[in-house]
């Protein structure tokens, strides 16, 4: 995940993922997110890094992105249209905080939803953590793959362990 105050060197922190990882582009308030997509895109694509852009499918298929991240409030009113864009698979993730929003994912049709926050967070101080039974149960019941965001350290992710994630997603993990 980027955060135009967390990861101000949104380059530093794609060359510190290993091939496979995926980058989800946020940047919502920045006036050049556009000229910052397009430049981070081709970077992706040479180190091997998905790279998604955040609530702005628009945006994402301009730059040959390869797919979009949805907040939860964008879940219900999705309109995608399927998970092909330019020919091409489409990536689709979503943010859910609920088990209704679990249900909401499936039912948009997303490839995985991010899970948050499972431990307490910088990001969002005030917010209760779900904690990893709760997370667990979602994990379970969950229509689509889970990824674990929210509080991610080096220090528990080894709590993860079991809890029924495909993955871990974060800020400060990987950017600290």
């Amino acid at each position: 995940m980027t955060d135009l105050e967390r990861t101000p060197d949104p380059v530093a922190a794609i060359k510190r993922l290993p091939k496979g990882a995926g980058v989800i582009f946020r940047y919502y308030q920045a006036p050049n997110r556009k000229e910052i997509a397009r430049a981070l895109a081709p970077l992706c694509r040479k180190l091997q890094i998905k790279f998604l852009i955040a609530e702005d499918w628009r945006l994402a298929t301009e730059i040959n992105a390869d797919g979009v991240h949805l907040p939860e409030h964008a879940l219900r009113s999705w309109r995608g249209g399927g998970n092909k864009r330019n020919g091409k698979r489409f990536l689709i993730t979503s943010a859910a905080h609920s088990q209704s929003s679990l249900w909401d994912a499936g039912r948009a049709g997303v490839d995985a939803v991010l899970v948050s926050p499972v431990f307490p967070t910088v990001s969002h101080p005030n917010k209760m953590p779900l904690g990893i039974t709760q997370f667990s149960n979602m994990c379970r019941i969950s229509p689509v793959p889970v990824y674990a965001l929210g509080g991610v350290t080096q220090n528990n992710l080894t709590r993860l362990k079991n809890s029924g994630c495909v993955g871990v997603a974060g800020i400060g993990l990987f950017y600290p």
